[in-house]
């Protein structure tokens, strides 16, 4: 059985493999920022597309807030790069994702036929610890820039007090 990642667990250590080269560690590469980590279910999947479209139109306040954008699927390289063109994504986007690895280390729920990452998103504090886990079974439910907004808002708000 695998365990679900709840508020105050230490995001577990993951290797993305990044469009364009090189490697993103997690959460190492949040390097003091929140961060928001989300698992697409491929280029294929318009509800996907959809979530990663508005975090890049939310990029400008979710960096003036302090907090960074990752998202990663079982795409290989090739499609995963044609996601981040098509839709002109400027946050780090992860391909080639071992669905049972990250279900193991995170919980998120695996579709077998076609194997691949059901939609799932975690906002993690500066220190790597995680805020909110959102897991979904399928197409609909997932994290929202808005939310991540409101939530890192709040946060920032009642640490200050």
């Amino acid at each position: 059985m695998t365990t679900l990642l709840n508020p105050g667990d230490k995001f577990p250590r993951i290797d993305l493999p990044l469009v364009g080269g090189g490697t993103l560690a997690l959460p190492d590469a949040f390097a003091g920022r929140f961060g928001v980590v989300l698992f697409n279910r491929g280029a294929w999947c318009p509800f996907c597309t959809g979530q990663l479209r508005a975090f890049q139109r939310a990029a400008d306040k979710l960096d003036t807030l302090g907090v960074s954008v990752v998202s990663v699927s079982v795409d290989d390289e090739a499609t995963a790069a044609g996601l981040v063109a098509a839709n002109d994504l400027t946050f780090p986007v992860g391909h080639s994702a071992d669905a049972r690895a990250l279900a193991a280390a995170t919980g998120a729920f695996v579709n077998d036929d076609p194997l691949y990452v059901q939609s799932t998103g975690f906002i993690l504090d500066p220190t790597g610890n995680v805020i909110i886990s959102v897991y979904s079974s399928g197409a609909i439910g997932r994290l929202v820039p808005d939310d991540v907004l409101g939530l890192v808002k709040y946060v920032q708000t009642h640490a200050a007090a």
